[in-house]
């Protein structure tokens, strides 16, 4: 993603920075990072693909597929047949803990598919929105969107509850990780709330709630943003984005090599030993010892 333009008032064009929310945490995480995932060509090689990456798109492509079936279609035992024809092998340690994951992933993606239900449409399965602003163009796409009523407020009578009230949007995201979550994941996403936005305006549709699915522990961790805690997200991405558009433009406009660290300084930290980009990076070696392609998946066993 690059730069667009679009006219001004002024009738003037104007630099928007386009750009999806993991680019701008790409940014916030290591500017370093940023520089060869989004601007070096061709980018440096990157290391083994992660097993708990192969398990993630498993699970996301079933349950997208799931949603595509017709109603008569969308069974448990679909779900997991699903699952099962579409996964992924790269980054296991070796056949058998692949299997053994697949039959995890399976009784997990069987299990969520349980407790929903099947002739409650969603509006969209990995539904791409956008939206801009006056710095920025911003794109993504949502696992689900859902449509649900809209809640009640403390104000509404029971009239304008049923005139007015209608529907909202909801934006599900699925997550697989180990790692349990909380209501503050959801709450202080990025890309939560810049899907909400986009949802809305989109669509012209009502959204403030943002839902977190983590599928290992079967827990749902939802937010109810306001008008006010989007707009300050919002704000937050055009100050990440301005910061990540002047290096863009100092890259582009010919940085010498030497002066790379001065515009794109790496970050190191605990989470070096997971970059795909380790093995060029000198400070993200010493920041973190290197993980196996295996290390982010819950096993018993490792081969």
């Amino acid at each position: 993603m690059g730069a667009t333009e679009q006219l001004s008032f002024g009738g003037m064009p104007q630099k928007l920075y386009a750009c999806t929310p993991t680019r701008l945490t790409s940014w916030l995480d290591c500017p370093r990072r940023y520089r060869m995932t989004y601007l070096d060509r061709p980018p440096p090689s990157k290391g083994a693909p992660w097993a708990h990456n192969s398990v993630g798109a498993s699970v996301h492509n079933a349950l997208a597929a799931w949603w595509r079936l017709p109603l008569s279609g969308r069974t448990v035992a679909a779900a997991g047949e699903l699952l099962q024809a579409g996964w992924i092998t790269p980054g296991f340690a070796d056949e058998r803990q692949s299997a053994r994951q697949r039959s995890r992933a399976r009784a997990m993606v069987e299990s969520y598919v349980a407790t929903l239900d099947p002739a409650d449409e969603p509006l969209g399965v990995e539904r791409t929105v956008a939206t801009r602003t006056d710095r920025i163009a911003v794109s993504g796409r949502i696992d689900r969107l859902d449509e649900r009523p809209a809640e009640d407020s403390a104000e509404d009578s029971a009239e304008q509850a049923e005139s007015e009230r209608g529907t909202e949007l909801v934006v599900v995201d699925y997550k697989t990780g180990r790692h349990l979550l909380s209501t503050d994941d959801a709450r202080s996403s990025l890309a939560l709330a810049l899907y909400a936005v986009a949802a809305a305006r989109s669509l012209r549709r009502a959204c403030h709630r943002v839902e977190l699915h983590h599928l290992p522990s079967g827990s749902v961790l939802g937010w109810e943003h306001t008008d006010g805690t989007l707009a300050r997200q919002m704000r937050r991405a055009e100050e990440i984005a301005a910061e990540a558009a002047g290096a863009d433009e100092a890259y582009r406009g010919g940085l010498a090599p030497a002066r790379y660290d001065d515009v794109f300084p790496p970050r190191p930290g605990p989470r070096c030993g997971w970059c795909d980009y380790r093995q060029h990076c000198a400070e993200g070696s010493a920041a973190s010892p290197a993980h196996l392609p295996w290390d982010g998946i819950t096993d018993d066993e490792t081969g």
